[in-house]
């Protein structure tokens, strides 16, 4: 007989579909659908059932985030795209929920300026939500505002930046916020990011908006575009190889 701390521990580690009597032949505990659909990468490394938001060849899926004008950042022979400075945020024209995110963003390599105003630039999932993107190379900052950061509320686990002017990758797993009929959040969002490959933010709860000043506030939405933004200080942020996977 197992000791009285053992049989407390089960009860607690049990899910609720394993109670009663426990099966006795393996085909009990197998199912065989749904059937698990196929993805398979392209040379690119993009999914199959991913959405290609920028390959380099036009901004045909972003607009301008102030008046859904045609988005003016400049696009570079290179295949990438850069902050036109002063002209605005720009958001995609698609509007998502969940959503598993896939960035590459590059911060010039000629330096210029310090603190919150080298390379800053940020990634805003529903719009409301900023992922950071600065260049923290030997220059410090607010430590919940650096790269990789969700901004003002958590700081990230590590800093994994690429030499200035190199390029670094974002993958974020991105779950939306869940609000009732009367527009009360039920249900915070959260936040997984990788930064070139290493984990960064682990599932955090997302507070609520990503204010420079005052508090997270909580407004009810729905499906929202992908923002990304312009800082308004000639930030030279470029940014490649955007796709999603809605979840």
């Amino acid at each position: 007989m197992p000791s009285l701390d053992v049989e407390v521990i089960e009860e607690t580690v049990l899910s609720s579909e394993y109670q009663g009597k426990e099966p006795t032949k393996p085909e009990e505990t197998e199912f065989y659908e749904p059937v698990v659909p196929v993805v398979k990468k392209d040379n690119n490394g993009i999914p199959s059932d991913a959405i290609v938001l920028f390959n380099g060849d036009n901004l045909d899926h972003w607009e301008s985030a102030k008046d859904q004008t045609e988005a003016k950042w400049h696009l570079n022979e290179d295949g990438s795209m850069t902050v036109n400075d002063k002209t605005g945020n720009i958001q995609t024209k698609q509007k998502f929920g969940d959503i598993q995110l896939h960035i590459e963003w590059r911060s010039p390599k000629e330096i210029q300026r310090e603190g919150q105003n080298r390379a800053n630039s940020g990634i805003f999932l529903s719009g409301k939500y900023e992922v950071q993107v600065l260049d923290n190379n030997d220059n410090s900052t607010y430590v919940n505002g650096q790269v990789g950061s969700v901004y003002k509320q958590h700081t990230p686990l590590v800093m994994a930046s690429v030499v200035s002017g190199e390029w670094n990758i974002y993958d974020i797993i991105y779950h939306s916020p869940e609000f009732d009929g009367a527009g009360l959040k039920i249900k915070s969002g959260t936040l997984t990011v990788l930064h070139n490959g290493i984990l960064i933010q682990d599932h955090v709860e997302i507070k609520g908006t990503t204010p420079y000043i005052g508090w997270p506030k909580n407004p009810p939405h729905g499906k929202e575009p992908l923002l990304l933004q312009d800082h308004g200080d000639n930030s030279r942020v470029s940014f490649r190889n955007i796709w999603v996977r809605e979840l």
